[in-house]
């Protein structure tokens, strides 16, 4: 039996998963995450407390990982712990909002930050939004090497850019962040505990990506060691990246000025470099979105693509271009819900939190199935989290303790996004359950 090339050394995985986890995120969430939150010493200790609680996760996907080092990630768990049925709802959230929502929500920040080049209202931006879906749709449609192409070049600038903007922006700006001790009144009011939940869900948008390192673990020279390593390098280089920006922002713009900000990094690259400057770093997000854009489309469409060759999902979904060689119905499904989300929802906030809400119920999902791997010892045994089951149990607690707030504090809109999921059940049983069974 053919086994996968074991190539992947240490900084190969720290590259991978900064590449995959920066995104656009950063330029987008800090001026959400202040309008919840009164002092900037209380942004910072939340982004540090979420960046531990990321790495805790990056340590259990890591044993998933080896225990299963083949492609699909959690819809390889998930169906082994809990049963195809679960399985199939995995990836129904991934085409009805997990994976398309990124489509929706990012497009937007790309829409806001053209709008620095050139003056546009709201109702253009969404339609600009939706013409980059439709672009990125036609260049993963017409070759696999075109988007990939795209995509190498948009992670390295986008890695290289946000370190450098972050970095020099800190070390030019001749003021004496004097504005960082300053403090004011929330502006969203659901209540302490609601608005630190609403502000957490937004930085865990801003770290989504790191799961997917797991899935090369059996690419990996001596996983064991290499894993553990990358999520812990990986990770900690993210934080330090992201806390440096949030100190950028508000110590050149204030806490009030980063609530009242738009295109936040502009912004302040507009005070510390001039226009050109400004210029340059909006060109910076436009790139670094439409790259998150066209990487989650090439990722997402491929996973429709082996759900429908396992019979779980529609058979059209599987059709491969004879010329492009591209699941090329897999990707129009996918442009076309994105849009659909974007119609229906239109707000950035709402889009991602929604989206992360139900990520969440997949990584408590996940978890479970690790904690049932580990009693009964299925799979290949590699590296294995240390601290068991206090590591992990402390995660599933503030994972599931999330969700549940979330649910109280924004019951309508987390109704909404489990009704996105649950269509999942009737269609499960109409179409696909006899397949499975026979």
């Amino acid at each position: 039996m053919s086994e996968l090339k074991k190539s992947l050394k240490l900084f190969d995985g720290i590259a991978l998963l900064i590449g995959i986890t920066i995104g656009s995120a950063i330029f987008a969430t800090p001026q959400l995450i202040a309008t919840y939150i009164s002092s900037f010493s209380s942004i910072i200790l939340l982004w540090i407390c979420v960046s531990f609680l990321v790495l805790i996760g990056s340590l259990i996907y890591a044993e998933l990982g080896t225990r299963f080092p083949r492609t699909g990630g959690e819809y390889v768990y998930i169906s082994k712990a809990f049963g195809p049925f679960w399985g199939f709802i995995f990836g129904w959230a991934q085409l009805l909002i997990i994976r398309t929502s990124p489509a929706a929500g990012i497009s937007l920040i790309t829409a806001n930050y053209i709008g620095y080049f050139v003056e546009i209202d709201q109702l253009q931006k969404n339609l600009i939004a939706i013409c980059i879906i439709i672009f990125f749709g036609f260049v993963n449609y017409i070759g696999v090497d075109r988007a990939s192409m795209y995509n190498k070049f948009s992670s390295l600038t986008k890695i290289v850019g946000i370190a450098l903007f972050a970095l020099i922006g800190l070390m030019v700006f001749d003021e004496n962040m004097s504005a960082l001790s300053l403090s004011t009144e929330p502006v969203q009011s659901m209540g302490h505990l609601g608005n630190v939940v609403a502000a957490t869900i937004l930085i865990l948008f801003s770290y989504l990506g790191w799961d997917r390192v797991g899935y090369v673990a059996g690419e990996m020279k001596n996983p064991k060691k290499v894993i553990p390593k990358t999520m812990f390098y990986g990770i900690s280089t993210v934080a330090i990246i992201y806390i440096a920006a949030n100190f950028l922002y508000h110590g050149v713009l204030g806490h009030k000025g980063v609530i009242n900000s738009q295109i936040v990094a502009s912004d302040t690259a507009s005070i510390i470099f001039g226009s050109n400057g400004a210029a340059l770093i909006s060109l910076l997000v436009i790139i670094s979105a439409t790259g998150s854009i066209n990487g989650t489309m090439m990722s997402a469409s491929r996973l429709y693509f082996a759900m429908a060759k396992d019979g779980l999902l529609f058979r059209s979904f599987k059709h491969v271009h004879p010329k492009y060689k591209t699941p090329t119905n897999a990707i129009i499904a996918h442009c076309i819900w994105g849009i659909v989300i974007l119609i229906l929802r239109q707000n950035f906030e709402t889009i991602v939190s929604g989206m992360v809400f139900v990520i969440l119920i997949f990584y408590i999902a996940t978890t479970l199935a690790f904690f049932k791997f580990r009693r009964f010892n299925i799979g290949e045994v590699g590296y294995k989290v240390p601290f068991y089951p206090y590591l992990p149990l402390f995660y599933l607690i503030i994972l599931t303790s999330l969700v549940g707030l979330r649910i109280y504090y924004q019951f309508q809109l987390s109704i909404q996004d489990l009704s996105f999921v649950l269509s999942g059940v009737p269609v499960y049983f109409l179409f696909f359950k006899h397949k499975v069974n026979g």
